[in-house]
Parts: C-alpha cells; sequence; structure tokens
C-alpha cells in the first residue's frame, strides 16, 4: 500500500479511487490533484513511479485533510454550541441541524426508539 498524507491508500484500485480513502478528499477533488499532479486517471497505484507519488504527495499536501481538517470541523461546532445559536442548541440535544422534521423520522439523530409508557392513541 502506498502511503499519502498518512494514510494507506489500496494498491490495486485506480488512483482516482484510491485517493478518495483520504478524509477530505472526494471524487471531484482527486480527479483536481490527479490533474494538477500531471498523473493519469486510469492509472493503478501499483504502476506509479515514485516520483509521480511525490507529485501527488506535494498537491495533497496544498489540501486541508484529515487530522487537521476533522479538528477544524470539531473547533466550528463547538464554537456554535458555546454562543448557544440555534444550530449549536440542535448539536448539543442530538437532534437535526438543518431544518429536517423530527416528528416520523430523524432516528440517525436521535438514536433508537425511547418507548413511553401509555402513548397509544
Amino acid at each position: 500500500m502506498a502511503r499519502i498524507a498518512g494514510v494507506d491508500v489500496p494498491r490495486e484500485k485506480r488512483v482516482v479511487i484510491s485517493l478518495t480513502y483520504i478524509y477530505g478528499i472526494g471524487n471531484t477533488r482527486a480527479k483536481e490533484i490527479l490533474e494538477k499532479a500531471n498523473v493519469s486517471e486510469s492509472t493503478r497505484v501499483r504502476d506509479l513511479t515514485e516520483d509521480e507519488l511525490n507529485t501527488i504527495r506535494e498537491v495533497v499536501d496544498t489540501y486541508k485533510i484529515e487530522g487537521d481538517l476533522r479538528r477544524e470541523q470539531n473547533l466550528n461546532i463547538k464554537r456554535l454550541m458555546e454562543i448557544a445559536s440555534y444550530r449549536g442548541i440542535r448539536h448539543r440535544r442530538g437532534l437535526p441541524v438543518r431544518g429536517q422534521h423530527t416528528k416520523n423520522n430523524a432516528r440517525t439523530r436521535k438514536g433508537p426508539v425511547k418507548t413511553v409508557a401509555n402513548k397509544k392513541k
């Protein structure tokens, strides 16, 4: 496995797919990185030369990814919670943040159903 930005990317997959294993790099950004590094999207990671790997690493280092990105996101959420904005309160209570209804769904954020006694209609 090749290491890029502290992450072991799979050797058998195409480079464009392997780059998406790095947190903060999706399909579009992976294509952008390969374009800047002048590497073909169709090549496999095992077929990359050491020079190509180094240029990909240099281009990837210009982006905020992995630990730095996670840290920034957590700090943004903490800031919202500290200033007690609406979004911060929703984060604190574990409810959907972006305006979704919670009467029927939202089980991902709310967790498993907690049954209330005598709640039959």
